[in-house]
């Protein structure tokens, strides 16, 4: 009976080794499918596009760039190649390009449906667009500007403009924002509340990268303030100022909501009028 027992728990531990030798096959085969099926990210190959220049910024490298491309022609990888294309209609690379090599970017735009990419990078930036087109109807008349920034598509990447203060018109293009964005992102550098003087133009902007796992950096909203427009203008004089104030704080309709938290509703229900009122 002791031999039994040992052959049964033998047995059993041999299958399970087994079964687990099974799955773990199983998993990596899987694994292998999903990869195959999906590819790997650009990052991964040793010629993505983006290089560290002698200060430690990244910049558009087009020999890297062709060697994608003449890769991805070769060899079927829908995600890798769809992130190349993406990067490389980024930094207008058809004016780069040699007219030979044009013609087999042409080929891979068209293998691996390079519109498409674009298009879905549009419809992804709806939202955004809504909330930029809402954001900026609520502080009209301000200085106050907010816009949009497909970056898909950078010589026409203006795609939604409230509160004009810059004198911009949509599908107006934009130079360095996607290597200042990386470079941002590079520093692990917010690009929050700085100062811009153009001339005798004073500005205090904001700009926040809206970033997509398969693509990096697709877009950008962007705050303008015009300075010098509040400061000369606005509080200098007392009429321009309740004017401000007036339209800052005007409204289109008055609903019944509550947004405070408990505490605060039962202050507000005793007199209390607004965050800094100790009473």
């Amino acid at each position: 009976m002791h031999g039994l027992g040992s052959d049964i728990t033998i047995n059993v531990i041999a299958s399970v080794i087994a079964s687990g030798i099974l799955l773990s096959a199983g998993f990596l085969w899987g694994k292998y499918k999903e990869r195959r099926r999906f590819g790997r990210r650009l990052e991964e190959y040793d010629f993505y596009p983006y290089t560290i220049n002698r200060d430690n910024f990244p910049e558009f490298n087009l020999n890297n760039f062709r060697l994608g491309t003449h890769y991805f022609l070769r060899n079927n990888d829908p995600t890798a190649a769809r992130q190349l294309i993406f990067i490389g209609e980024q930094n207008n690379v058809r004016t780069q390009l040699e007219p030979a090599e044009q013609k087999v970017y042409v080929r891979l735009f068209e293998k691996y449906n390079g519109k498409k990419i674009a298009d879905d990078t549009s419809e992804y930036l709806e939202n955004f667009a809504r909330l930029v087109r809402l954001i900026g109807k609520s502080f009209p008349n301000l200085g106050i500007e907010i816009l949009l920034h497909d970056l898909s598509n950078p010589s026409h990447s203006l795609v939604v403009l409230e509160n004009n203060v810059t004198g911009r018109n949509l599908r107006d293009g934009t130079t360095n924002l996607v290597i200042d964005l990386k470079k941002r992102q590079l520093l692990h550098e917010e690009k929050l509340n700085y100062e811009l003087n153009i001339g005798a133009r004073k500005f205090k902007c904001t700009t926040i990268p809206i970033i997509r796992p398969e693509y990096g950096v697709v877009g950008a909203v962007c705050i303008n303030v015009d300075a010098n427009y509040l400061t000369e203008e606005v509080t200098r004089d007392t009429q321009k100022m309740t004017e401000f104030f007036e339209t800052f704080c005007r409204t289109d309709m008055q609903l019944d909501e509550n947004i405070l938290s408990r505490d605060e509703y039962a202050k507000a229900l005793k007199g209390k009028r607004h965050f800094k009122d100790g009473s």
